[in-house]
């Protein structure tokens, strides 16, 4: 059979499709979060990366990674540890690696939203203020920021609104919990340092030039201690670099702050009062020796506290890592809402995976039964099975390409645009049948004509869905719009001429 224009289009279209999904073959597991004050990321280890080995240990899947962890827990004399990736080896001496989280390599460049992949959403608006659309992206700018400066990976941070104009900010992280959005998204983060009630330097980059973070000379965790009430607290400390500006006004009002005599004039008798949201972090003694000092560092103290040592030395990293952050990023501009927040475990969502792929199976097998049924052709049958496998295939491929997050709406949308194509198909096919003895071509544009109604009304009735509930329908509707668009574009003509040459033969 001779190959039409409009065949060879479907067929280079599946093609490039499956280049742009292209299934991966590498062996590994994918670093997707690390503690940035740990050993392995001071060693360079980043999220993103591919563990191939740890210790001379192949790792091709998360079982291996398991085996490996635990022989580190078991306590082993040596605390050496080595970890291979694609992009290079590091070696550094730790305990374990308990704070790095993996996953399976992604089988394919298709990426899946929180539906299927876990994670945490937030759908949050600025408290008493109405924002226009600049400051919104504005504000989803900043809020991006601090969250990849937190270390989170897989942000989506965008703009939406509803049918009524309201605008909101969405939040979407794969692999966080709800916790973690809350407290990094509830609360302001306005920092000041103040002496008496002048504030000396508040958060941000016009005040703070550099915060340590890595360096374990300019920045610690110490030991906790038990307080005496079944408690236990952990101090941390870390150094940031004040701008000159900054530093003259340290200078400035100090300068005329008297020394403490209790102390032996070692200390004012002021302190430096650290404030975050309106809450007093700590107050450091300021040495006689700073006093009317132009100086570019500080040191910013501060504490963590748990039910045992392990847990306030945790606390105490977690507590340090928020405050760097606010200090490098500064406050966000308004005080924020949350209207909505919630959660979908990773297993949830392999669950949900495998029940859409069920249902994809199900409705190509009940169409094509009822299509056998209706014409009683396999060829014919068969034809449509190939449309609607196209349909579905470049949908997918474009997704890919253009790099969007798969939901649940979104595969939702993918099987709706294939109902839509049956029913098309079906028009296509009838209109054949019906004119095999009179004229097959003003048949199939009187069916062109009435599918493109179809078509028109379809993405029509879609539109709206990209403002309803906040943006949450924008997969369906956009997979959708793509779906029946992949139909009209390529997938129907090629299926007009399929039928056609069937038909001759």
């Amino acid at each position: 059979m001779k190959l039409t224009f409009r065949i060879w289009v479907l067929i280079i279209m599946l093609i490039l499709s499956l280049l742009m999904i292209s299934p991966t073959l590498k062996s590994g597991i994918e670093v997707k979060n690390l503690d940035t004050e740990s050993k392995a990321f001071e060693s360079g280890l980043r999220p993103g990366m591919i563990i191939r080995e740890i210790n001379s240990q192949k790792i091709n899947s998360l079982e291996d990674y398991s085996i490996a962890s635990e022989k580190l827990l078991n306590g082993s004399e040596d605390k050496r540890i080595s970890i291979i990736t694609d992009k290079d080896s590091f070696i550094f001496l730790d305990e374990n690696i308990s704070y790095i989280t993996v996953d399976n390599l992604p089988r394919s460049k298709i990426k899946t939203g929180l539906d299927l992949s876990g994670g945490a959403r937030a759908i949050i608006s600025a408290q008493n203020v109405t924002l226009n659309q600049e400051e919104l992206q504005d504000l989803a700018d900043i809020t991006s920021q601090r969250l990849n400066v937190f270390g989170l990976r897989d942000i989506i941070v965008r703009p939406v609104s509803d049918l009524g104009g309201a605008r909101y900010l969405l939040i979407e992280v794969a692999g966080a919990t709800p916790e973690n959005l809350r407290s990094l998204i509830s609360e302001q983060g306005k920092f000041e340092a103040k002496i008496g009630n002048v504030t000396a330097f508040t958060g941000g980059n016009e005040d703070i030039t550099h915060v340590f973070r890595n360096d374990a000379t300019q920045s610690a965790v110490y030991a906790a201690e038990p307080l005496g009430d079944g408690t236990y607290a952990s101090r941390f400390s870390f150094t940031i670099t004040l701008s000159a500006e900054a530093a003259q006004r340290h200078a400035d009002i100090t300068r005329s702050i008297p020394l403490d005599s209790s102390s032996g004039g070692q200390y004012l008798t002021e302190n430096l009062t650290l404030i975050l949201d309106g809450e007093i972090v700590d107050q450091l003694r300021i040495s006689s020796g700073l006093k009317g000092q132009v100086t570019t560092q500080i040191s910013i103290q501060g504490s963590g506290t748990g039910t045992t040592s392990d847990l306030a030395v945790a606390d105490a990293r977690i507590q340090m890592h928020k405050l760097q952050t606010i200090l490098i990023t500064g406050s966000l501009p308004y005080k924020l809402e949350i209207i909505k927040i919630d959660t979908i475990s990773p297993a949830l969502g392999k669950e949900f995976t495998k029940s859409l792929i069920l249902l994809g199976i199900a409705v190509f097998l009940l169409v094509s039964i009822i299509i056998f049924v209706r014409y009683r052709k396999v060829n014919l049958s068969l034809s449509v099975i190939l449309t609607m496998f196209s349909e579905a295939f470049i949908t997918l491929g474009i997704a890919s390409l253009l790099g969007w997050n798969l939901d649940a709406p979104g595969i939702a949308g993918i099987i709706a645009g294939i109902g839509t194509g049956v029913g098309d198909q079906i028009i296509l096919l009838d209109a054949s049948k019906k004119n095999e003895q009179s004229n097959f071509r003003e048949g199939i544009k009187l069916a062109f004509f009435i599918i493109l109604g179809s078509f028109a009304t379809n993405v029509a009735s879609m539109l709206p869905l990209f403002w309803t509930g906040a943006g949450m329908l924008k997969g369906f509707a956009l997979t959708t719009i793509v779906g029946v668009s992949v139909g009209i574009l390529i997938t129907r003509p090629a299926f007009a001429d399929i039928i056609r040459k069937i038909g001759e033969k």
